[in-house]
This record gives structure tokens, sequence and C-alpha cells, in this order.
């Protein structure tokens, strides 16, 4: 009787661990990140810091890349589960090619955060005086910033000739070293050099008015991973809404903002307060996808806009839970 006692309670003891190891168990993400620093795409990076996807049993591995374009393909080719900040109509170009890539949620509405900027001795003061020889950078190709640059010709009727220039520091270094004439950014990156009168702003995202209320930029999936793991990205969507409401409730957020950024207090809150609202980055705010396509088709991202059936497919945002 007591040896059998014995067995029961290392049984039970047993059970207990596997049940408190499984409750602890974290399932592993690994995502793709356009322009590190920036506070849009920050999203993942400060509510890990905060414990919150760790809370919906997430573990983050965390890849930045030097642009949307760079993004895109480390999710088609399954090198990553989920990017961050991937260009609408990029990403649905692919799709429309057959690239396994699905979108589960806005990355940001509006682009007017995006900013071109020359030096400061430049003799353009407006993105619409550039000329036949400037040149008018972009991070890579299918990016938002590629599309805005592209709205740019078209708005302004320009012939300047469009350069992939990648990350916001290596742009700025081919602004100031004269390879490129226009350069492009996104806060916090260019403040610090604005404000100590190195180069300015001389156009955004926003001149180009189509753009002004579309969903630019997204969140994608892998569509094999979205198949094979629903629950886990359902789970990341989750912890993807709480971490954006924190970001803007809990001062905490931008001590570890500024921490991660590297940048001064005062262009910590500029950045958030000046250029990212939060309705902007609302990841369930679809907004104006036929403007999208048209942009797209017009800029020989997609041959055709997509059916309803086509767009239906594309988009498979997680319900956000009441």
């Amino acid at each position: 009787m007591q040896y059998g006692r014995k067995w029961r309670n290392a049984i039970a003891m047993a059970m207990l661990v596997a049940g408190t190891s499984g409750a602890l168990a974290q399932d592993n993400l690994k995502l793709a990140i356009g322009q590190r620093g920036n506070w849009e795409t920050a999203v993942a990076e400060l509510g890990q810091r905060a414990g919150i996807f760790k809370k919906h049993g997430l573990t983050l591995e965390l890849l930045y890349t030097a642009g949307a374009g760079e993004t895109l393909q480390t999710i088609i080719s399954g090198a990553a589960d989920i990017g961050i900040g991937v260009g609408t109509g990029g990403a649905m170009g692919a799709f429309a090619k057959g690239a396994p890539v699905r979108g589960i949620g806005s990355a940001t509405v509006g682009s007017n955060d995006l900013f071109w900027y020359v030096k400061v001795d430049s003799p353009l003061q407006n993105i619409k005086d550039a000329k036949d020889t400037t040149t008018i950078a972009y991070s890579t190709a299918g990016s938002s910033t590629n599309m805005i640059a592209l709205g740019f010709v078209k708005t302004f009727n320009l012939k300047s000739k469009l350069e992939k220039t990648g990350s916001p520091p290596a742009t700025l270094t081919a602004v100031m070293s004269g390879q490129v004439d226009v350069g492009w950014a996104a806060p916090p990156f260019g403040l610090k050099e604005i404000e100590e009168g190195k180069i300015r702003i001389i156009g955004r995202g926003g001149d180009v008015p189509s753009m002004r209320n579309q969903t630019v930029r997204l969140l994608v999936v892998n569509a094999d991973k979205l198949k094979k793991d629903k629950p886990v990205i359902e789970r990341f969507m989750a912890a993807y809404r709480e971490s954006l409401d924190w970001m803007y409730s809990d001062p905490k957020a931008l001590e570890y903002y500024k921490d991660f950024s590297g940048i001064s207090e005062a262009l910590t809150k500029k950045t958030m307060g000046d250029f990212y609202p939060k309705i902007a980055l609302d990841p369930d705010r679809i907004e104006d996808i036929d403007s999208v396509m048209s942009d797209a088709v017009g800029n020989k991202f997609l041959p055709a806009p997509l059916s309803k059936e086509q767009v239906a497919e594309f988009f498979q945002v997680p319900p956000k839970k009441k």
C-alpha cells in the first residue's frame, strides 16, 4: 500500500510538472521588419520588451531589413514568418503572381510620416521643383517609398530619375556624398540632422493625393505558416494590438523606445506625437484598397486589379476579440 501510494504521488507530481511546462511553453515566430528604430515598426520590439508577447505565449526573433522589398522577399522565401511594414501594392502584386503571402493587418494608413529631403545648400525648395537631372531616392522595389516616389513623378509631371538607396542611413550617406540629390527618411531618422541644419525637408508622402488615406503598408505572413499555425498567428495579432494600445498609454513605452532608437527624449516625443497618431497604426484599419490597386496597376506592380474573391483571399486579418 505504501509502495503504491509513493508511485501515485510520483505520477501526480510528474503530471503537475508536465502541465506547468506546457503553460510556460512559448511558440517562436520569426519576424522581418523594415527600418530598425522606426516608431511604426517598433511595436513587436517594444511589446516584447514589455512582456506582452510572452504573456500570449510567443517569443519573437526579430530580423531588421533595409526596406519593404527585402522584407517581402524574406517572407515569400519562408526565411521569416511575419513581415512588418510591407508596401501594400507590392504585397498584392506578389500575391497576384502566386507568391505565398497574405495580409493580416494594416501597418499604417497614410504616408505623411515619410519625407524627402536635400542638403541644406541644395537649390531645390520643393519636390515639384525637381528637374530632369535630379535623382530621387526610394528604399526598395515594391515599397511604399517606391510607390510615393513614382507618385511624385506622376503628380508633378517630373522627369527625374528614381534611385534605389536602401535604408535611411545608407540614403543619408548617398545624399551627403552627392550620389543622390533627394533622399528619403522616416522618423526618428533625419530629425537630428534637420535640427543641426544639415538637411531640410522638401516633400512628404502626403503630397501624393491618392495615398493620403490608403493603407500604404501591411503586416504580412507567409501563407504556408498561416495555414499550418493559424492559432499562433491569431495570438500574435492579439499581442500586437495590445502592444500598440500600451505604447500610447504607458510612459514606459517611450523609455523603451528611447533606449531602442538611441535618440533624445525630445525627439522621441516628437516622433510619436508629430508623425504617428495612433489611429494611423490601427492594424484593423484597411482603407481605400481600390485606390491602392489602381496605383499599383498604374505603376506596373499589378497587371490588373484583384477580383473581390482574390482580395478576400489575400486579406486574412484575424478578428479582434471583444
